[in-house]
């Protein structure tokens, strides 16, 4: 990479997006992972892991229940959508070797949240996008801590999956130093004349997290290098990681525009039993923000680990 594109590239952008969130923040590593209040003594454990351009509020409207301990990842370089509050040190953190931005750095900070902050048994692994292909690498990476968590892989990037071959077409023609002026036209772009094409018919909460998705991130170098590791990852990876999820279920889209829709299917049809295919009417990539009515019950978990026990 050219000296001049690599400075353009770690030209800093600005956070648009937050909301409120009581709770804690630490820090880990270029990351950051969020833990939110709850009432009493929690039931579950989850532990949302958000894709590409997005952030970890993705997941707060769809586990609000008091008695949920939410955990929130967000991506190394990527902004906190939080104001108000503080992060701290994890005192837990330890030195991730991997490349920031990429999905093998991001697994090592799943890791260490998934070690040393869950206060429940019944642990459900959450990733949307590339927050998938986040998920199972930290199962790679460790798989001993995700022996007895379920696995959610929403509209996730898969081994042997691709892009879409319409955003295969768009990015092809866009060279490294080329990010900083297309993503200043995207965001002056109004999100309604593409909106619809990638993100499916838009609903008030899309709407809110999907109106400056190119902001996500704190420069454009991160958002070049996600793509070009995930592309990498993707070719890469065997099915093989499959093999260690005992509880797990896809959410693939009825349409994707963002993922190759077949091979992602394509890639869960390699998975054992333990892994459930559901096949969703959802419209567009981002499932669970077109209804909350996709995602798997935290109880039917809870009912099948007792099962398994005894």
């Amino acid at each position: 990479m050219k000296a001049i594109h690599a400075r353009k590239l770690i030209k800093s952008i600005d956070k648009t997006y937050t909301e409120m969130f009581s709770g804690k923040i630490f820090t880990v590593g270029k990351g950051a992972v969020a833990v939110r209040s709850h009432s009493g003594k929690a039931s579950h454990t989850v532990i949302g892991v958000h894709g590409f351009l997005e952030n970890h509020c993705y997941f707060t409207q769809s586990y609000q229940d008091a008695t949920t301990e939410l955990i929130l990842l967000t991506c190394s370089n990527y902004h906190v959508p939080v104001n108000g509050l503080s992060p701290e040190p994890a005192p837990w953190e330890i030195p991730i070797k991997a490349l920031e931005g990429t999905i093998e750095y991001d697994a090592s900070i799943l890791n260490q949240a998934m070690e040393n902050l869950p206060t429940t048994e019944n642990i459900r692994v959450h990733g949307h996008s590339r927050g998938g292909a986040v998920v199972l690498e930290a199962i790679i990476q460790r798989p001993d801590l995700y022996k007895n968590a379920d696995v959610v892989l929403e509209a996730p990037v898969l081994p042997q999956g691709q892009l879409h071959p319409l955003v295969m077409a768009l990015l092809e023609p866009v060279s490294h130093g080329m990010w900083p002026w297309v993503i200043r036209f995207i965001n002056s772009t109004p999100t309604t004349s593409y909106g619809n094409g990638f993100f499916g018919k838009m609903n008030t909460r899309k709407k809110q997290l999907l109106g400056k998705i190119f902001t996500a991130t704190k420069d454009h170098l991160t958002i070049v290098r996600n793509i070009e590791n995930i592309m990498e990852w993707m070719e890469r990876t065997p099915f093989d990681v499959y093999n260690d999820i005992k509880h797990g279920t896809f959410l693939i889209a009825k349409v994707d525009r963002i993922l190759d829709r077949g091979l992602m299917l394509t890639s869960a049809e390699n998975s054992p039993n333990s892994m459930r295919i559901i096949e969703t009417e959802a419209p567009s990539h981002f499932v669970t923000l077109d209804s909350q009515e996709w995602i798997p019950s935290l109880d039917f978990f809870q009912e099948t680990n007792l099962q398994t026990a005894q």
